[in-house]
């Protein structure tokens, strides 16, 4: 989030869209149906590229900063400073930028408190990104800044964990697949912890050792239900005041202007152009892992419904079928919800068994015409505790070890494709393609 109180919109976006679009590799693919103009096009010229900090010596702590501190801000922040106190990681968090006063004191006065040192705090980002001090970045800002914080981040030489989208949009998304891709010095890890769940390597292994024979197509769900509305729970804070102790403009970026809205602010979930919902924030923890087991390649054609069932205030919906296909024709079948908790049962359908991936194990049965050739097997998977932990303490020791993270680029570029392929399907009422090839999207 830009925090200096100007609006972004007025450094010159006209004269980036050129260079955008070249970075990107992509056509920018016009307006969303969910509303206004996205992409690459919309992203600021990058920060002076400058040398970040090297990796930490072994006896030197990780130092980072994050990159917006309301609700996933501030439980990263936590987590961290607890994952540090248990020895499980040497970690220090040295800054914290924001566009929201109170969000912003909080979190300096909870890090203070938990780590005895002080903690530099920005309005500015790009601020933050000047110091040389700084081997990672944390961005938990909204998923229509990722883009810009990512590039930002890297382009200032510092190591990047972002939230999860990857990005808002997929012509953003390929922006930042080209940036990272031009820093193959830089560790980069999206924040899908499931790919950290032992069952998804295992799954991988014996799929790719022929256990299944031929994948031929998988389901997964993420559902949830609730009495008030999702995402209802982030509170509204009545002493925010625009202009005074919260940045609306700036928080807004490309998306504004617009008139300040506090539940906009606090619960952009809910609205569309802000967020895809339950496809880019639920769905994509399941997606991922399945995606990286599967090794089907990229998404090439994805149908999906949408619908307002129970949550009729919610701009986002709230029942959602997906249906995508990849390059080597494996189709893979989603629901989510948030008006009903029971989802599917996680599985792979292979021409000659089974896998079931609802438990911590993996689970192989036969089809009947296989029972011969084919025992059932159970394969064991350990018990890694959080695994958004397990996450967290990869990315941080990759910035020692300088090796690639587990949740990487090229996994997530492939799910974003598939985010917002569905995205497009359910407002525009039509089945999207993507070409690998050529890296652009079109309705089929």
């Amino acid at each position: 989030m830009q925090t200096n109180g100007t609006n972004p919109n007025t450094e010159s976006r006209r004269t980036f869209l050129a260079q955008t679009a070249a970075l990107a590799g992509v056509a920018v693919l016009g307006s969303h149906a969910s509303g206004g103009s996205f992409g690459a096009a919309d992203l600021l010229p990058s920060v002076k590229p400058m040398k970040g900090a090297a990796g930490p010596k072994d006896d030197e702590p990780v130092r980072m900063a994050i990159i917006g501190t309301g609700g996933m801000g501030g439980g990263h922040l936590h987590s961290i400073i607890a994952l540090s106190q248990q020895g499980k990681t040497n970690t220090q968090i040295v800054a914290l930028s924001d566009v929201c006063d109170s969000r912003l004191m909080g979190a300096k006065k909870a890090a203070e408190e938990k780590q005895g040192f002080e903690v530099d705090t920005y309005r500015d980002y790009r601020e933050l990104l000047k110091r040389d001090d700084i081997h990672g970045v944390l961005i938990a800002s909204p998923e229509h800044w990722h883009a810009q914080h990512i590039i930002d981040s890297l382009e200032a030489g510092k190591d990047v964990y972002t939230e999860k989208p990857m990005t808002l949009r997929l012509d953003q998304a390929l922006a930042v697949r080209k940036a990272v891709l031009a820093h193959p010095e830089r560790i980069f890890q999206v924040g899908t912890q499931m790919i950290m769940l032992p069952k998804y390597n295992k799954a991988r292994d014996a799929i790719r050792a022929g256990a299944i024979g031929k994948p031929v197509w998988s389901q997964t769900s993420y559902c949830r239900n609730s009495t008030t509305g999702e995402w209802n729970y982030y509170g509204i804070d009545p002493d925010w005041k625009p202009g005074v102790n919260l940045d609306w403009e700036s928080w807004l970026g490309h998306l504004g202007p617009r008139e300040w809205d506090p539940k906009v602010y606090a619960r952009w979930r809910r609205y569309k152009d802000f967020s895809t919902g339950i496809i880019g924030d639920l769905l994509v923890h399941v997606m991922t892992p399945l995606i990286f087991a599967l090794d089907s390649g990229w998404p090439t054609r994805v149908v999906a419904t949408g619908s307002h069932v129970i949550d009729l205030d919610m701009e986002n919906f709230d029942q959602v079928n997906l249906t995508v296909q990849f390059e080597d024709g494996h189709t893979m079948v989603l629901a989510g919800s948030t008006a009903n908790e029971v989802g599917l049962e996680t599985m792979i359908r292979g021409h000659k068994a089974n896998m079931y991936l609802n438990s911590r194990h993996c689970l192989i049965r036969p089809e009947r015409i296989f029972v011969d050739d084919i025992d059932e097997e159970t394969i064991e998977c350990p018990d890694i505790g959080n695994d958004q932990d397990q996450l967290r303490l990869n990315w941080l020791e990759c910035i020692r070890t300088r090796e690639p993270a587990k949740s990487n680029i090229d996994l997530a570029s492939k799910v974003l494709v598939a985010v917002d392929l569905a995205t497009r399907s359910m407002w525009e009422g039509s089945a999207f393609t993507f070409n690998p090839e050529t890296m652009r999207a079109s309705k089929a």
